[in-house]
C-alpha cells in the first residue's frame, strides 16, 4: 500500500527565501567587514542550525492514523521539511560559516524507525532511513539521545557506521577506563577571510538516565556520568585545541529536574547547569524535554558570560537558528574556560526557532526514503484481527477502560504462562499506563497500526515478585498524577489530571499514571482525589478480600518501570521472576493474531474509580 500524498489544504507551502520569511525567520545583522574592536578588527557570524528529538520522522506523516500529520497548532513534522529550511539558510548565508547539529533521539519513535530496527533490521543489511535522510541534510555532528540505546548497542553501532558525521557522547564512557566510547567532540575550522580562520568545537552530551532506562542493554558495557562533570573535563581541552567558540549539543532539558528522583547522582535535565557551572561554553542546543525555547540566557557563575540556550520543538517541526557573532581580538587577553587566548571575542549570541509548517518537503530527501516509507505503510496497515466493539483510550486517564484492560490482560497472561515453582501459585497482577489518549480500536478489522497506536513505546515485559505493601505504595505513587480537588464535580479532565510535582514541574505526564489489574481475579481500589498525595488509595482488595501488607503477588511490568523509570517504588529492587525480553507491543499483536477477536467480555472489568470522600466523582 502506497501512502497518499494529500494536497496541502491547511496552508501554502513555500521554498527558498519566501519559506524562511513565512517560517518566522528574522535575518541576522550583517557583520562583514570592520567591527568596533579597533583598526582592522573584523566581525564574523557563525550560524548554528539545530534539530532534536526527531524520533524517526522523515515525512509529515502519522503512521497511526495513516494520514498527513496534524495537531491543534497545525504543526508539520519531519526531516524532509527541515532540509528545505536548512537549504534556504545555507543559500541566504552563502560564504559565511554554517554548522548543522542535532541533540539526539533519532532512531526510535515511529513505525518507520521500529521496522528497520526489528522487522528488517539494519544489523542484517538494511540502511536506516534516518541515516539516509540526515546524510542528505549534511549534519556536522549529532549528540546521542537516550532512545538511541533502545534497540541495543549493535543496532546503535550499525546506525553510527551508516552516518557521514559523528555521533557524540562525552558522557557515555567505558566502565573500566572512564573514557568516552563515542567521540566526545569535534573541532571544525572555517576560513572567514584572507588569512583568517574561525575554529569551532561541538561537545556532545547525552542523558545519565540511560543507565536506568536501558539497563538491560548497557549494564557492564557503558556508564553515563553527569553532563556538568564531563563538560568540565572536555571544554578546557577543546579550548586548548584552539576552539574560538564552543557549542554544546545536550540531550538534557533546560529546566533542572529528574524523573528518576535520587536514583542517580546526576540530574536528568541539566543543560542550564552546564551553562551556569562550566566556563567556556558559548551556546547550547538543548534536547530531550520536548519543549520549545527560542532563546534563553543562563549566566555563567564564574565568568559572568550569558550563555545562549535554544531548544527546537520535537519531531522536526522546528529548526533552531543560533547566530554567534565574534569580533577579532586585538592584542592579548585571557582565554575562556582555562584554555589558550582566543583569536576572537564573542560579542553577540541570539536564537530563534523556525516553524516548518509553511515549508515544502525537500524532494531529494523525500525520494530517498520513499520506498522504505511505503513498505512500512503497507506493514502497519495489514489486518491482524478484529475487535468485537469500538474501544477508545480517550478517557483512560480518569476511568478504567477496556482498551487498557486489554494491555494488562495480555501482559499478565504472558507472565503467568512462564512462571514456575512457588511463583506459579501466586496471583498475577499487571500495570499499564495510557500512553496515547488518541488510541482506539474500531469495531471490526484491527490493523498493526491500531495496536501500535495503543502501545507506542518499544518496552519489553518483565515479572517481579511484590508484596501487598508494595502494591499499595506503587498505587499511591501513581496517584500523584491527580490534582487534589474537593467535591464530586463535574470536573473537566484537565481539572484533575497531570498534577505538578517536584519531579514533574510541567505536570505529571500520562505515561506516569499506572493502573494495576488482576488476571484471575479483580484487584479493586478507589483513588480519593480529595486527599493529599500519598493518602489516596482506599478499599484495596484482591478477589473481594482486603489486601494485606504481607500478601505476595507477581506483577507484570515493562522494562522502563522495572529499571527505575519514573521513580516508582518497589519494582526496581524486587526479585525478577520473568524476563524473556519480549516486546510488549509485539505480544499484543501476536495475541490478536492468535485469538482473532478482541472481545472485552473476555477480560474487561471496572476495578478502580476516582472518588472524593468515598463518593464517585463526575468527570465530563
Amino acid at each position: 500500500m502506497t501512502s497518499p500524498t494529500p494536497a496541502p489544504t491547511r496552508r501554502t507551502v513555500l521554498t527558498g527565501t519566501a519559506a524562511l520569511a513565512a517560517a518566522g525567520y528574522v535575518a541576522a545583522p550583517s557583520y562583514a567587514g570592520r567591527g568596533g574592536g579597533g583598526p582592522g578588527a573584523r566581525r564574523v557570524t557563525l550560524t548554528v542550525l539545530g534539530t532534536t528529538d526527531l524520533h524517526g520522522n522523515v515525512y509529515n506523516w502519522d503512521y497511526f492514523k495513516n494520514a498527513e500529520f496534524d495537531n491543534a497548532a497545525h504543526d508539520d513534522i519531519g526531516i524532509a521539511k527541515i532540509q528545505t529550511l536548512v537549504k534556504a539558510l545555507r543559500h541566504e548565508r552563502a560564504g559565511q560559516p554554517v554548522l548543522v547539529i542535532d541533540a539526539g533521539d533519532t532512531i526510535q519513535g515511529t513505525p518507520l524507525a521500529y521496522y528497520y530496527a526489528k522487522i528488517d533490521p539494519i544489523t542484517q543489511g538494511a540502511t536506516h532511513p534516518m541515516a539516509t535522510a540526515m546524510n542528505l541534510v549534511g549534519y556536522d555532528a549529532a549528540a546521542l539521545g537516550n532512545h538511541e540505546f533502545n534497540y541495543g548497542i549493535d543496532t546503535l553501532r550499525t546506525f553510527e557506521s551508516q552516518l557521514e558525521f559523528p555521533l557524540l557522547g562525552a558522557n557515555a564512557v567505558d566502565p573500566s577506563t572512564k573514557r568516552p566510547v563515542f567521540p566526545p567532540y569535534i573541532v571544525t575550522t572555517y576560513r572567514v577571510g584572507r588569512g583568517r580562520t574561525l575554529t569551532v568545537g561541538v561537545l556532545g552530551l547525552t542523558n545519565p538516565g540511560i543507565a536506568i532506562w536501558d539497563k538491560a542493554n548497557v549494564e557492564g558495557r557503558m556508564e553515563f556520568p553527569g553532563l556538568v562533570e564531563q563538560a568540565q573535563k572536555f571544554v578546557p581541552e577543546m579550548r586548548q585545541r584552539g576552539c574560538d567558540l564552543v557549542v554544546v549539543a545536550a540531550h538534557s532539558g533546560a529546566d533542572t529536574s529528574s524523573s528518576y528522583g535520587d536514583a542517580l547522582p546526576f540530574p536528568e535535565n541539566a543543560a542550564s547547569l552546564v551553562a551556569a557551572q562550566v566556563p567556556g561554553v558559548d551556546a547550547i542546543l538543548v534536547g530531550h524535554a520536548h519543549k520549545e525555547i527560542a532563546q534563553r540566557y543562563v549566566r555563567n557563575e564564574k565568568t559572568g558570560q550569558d550563555v545562549l540556550l535554544v531548544e527546537p520543538y520535537f519531531w522536526g517541526n522546528r529548526l533552531a537558528v543560533m547566530d554567534l557573532v565574534v569580533e577579532e581580538r586585538r592584542g592579548k587577553g585571557g582565554g575562556e574556560g582555562g584554555g589558550r587566548t582566543s583569536r576572537w571575542t564573542l560579542v553577540s549570541a541570539t536564537g530563534q526557532s523556525l516553524n516548518s509548517n509553511t515549508v515544502a518537503e525537500d524532494p531529494q530527501v523525500a525520494a530517498a526514503v520513499r520506498d522504505q516509507h511505503d513498505t512500512v505503510v503497507s506493514y502497519v496497515n495489514s489486518v491482524v484481527g478484529a475487535s468485537a466493539v469500538a474501544l477508545s483510550a480517550a478517557r483512560a486517564v480518569v476511568e478504567d477502560v477496556p482498551i487498557i484492560d486489554f494491555v494488562n490482560y495480555v501482559q499478565a497472561d504472558a507472565v503467568k504462562a512462564d512462571l514456575t515453582g512457588i511463583d506459579a501459585a501466586l496471583p498475577v497482577l499487571s500495570i499499564a499506563a495510557p500512553f496515547n489518549r488518541q488510541a482506539s480500536f474500531p469495531a471490526g478489522e484491527v490493523t498493526i497500526r491500531d495496536v501500535a497506536g495503543l502501545y507506542i513505546y518499544d518496552n519489553t515485559l518483565l515479572g517481579v515478585r511484590v508484596s501487598g505493601a508494595d502494591v499499595r505504595s506503587y498505587l499511591e505513587f501513581s496517584a500523584r498524577y491527580f490534582k487534589q480537588v474537593s467535591g464530586t464535580g463535574p470536573f473537566a479532565i484537565a481539572d484533575v489530571t497531570n498534577a505538578v510535582t517536584p519531579t514533574a514541574p510541567s505536570g505529571t505526564p500520562d505515561y506516569n499514571f499506572d493502573s494495576i489489574a488482576g488476571l484471575d481475579a479483580p484487584l479493586t481500589y478507589d483513588i480519593d482525589v480529595s486527599q493529599p498525595a500519598g493518602s489516596r488509595i482506599t478499599a484495596l482488595a484482591y478477589d473481594g478480600i482486603a489486601v494485606t501488607d504481607a500478601q505476595q503477588f507477581v506483577l507484570a511490568v515493562n522494562n522502563y518501570r522495572q529499571s527505575g523509570g519514573g521513580g516508582f517504588p518497589a519494582v526496581s529492587t524486587a526479585t525478577v521472576v520473568y524476563n524473556r525480553q519480549n516486546e510488549i507491543r509485539q505480544l499484543l499483536i501476536d495475541w490478536v493474531i492468535a485469538n482473532g477477536t478482541i472481545d472485552p467480555a473476555q477480560y474487561a472489568s471496572v476495578d478502580w474509580r476516582l472518588v472524593s470522600g468515598g463518593q464517585p466523582i463526575t468527570v465530563s
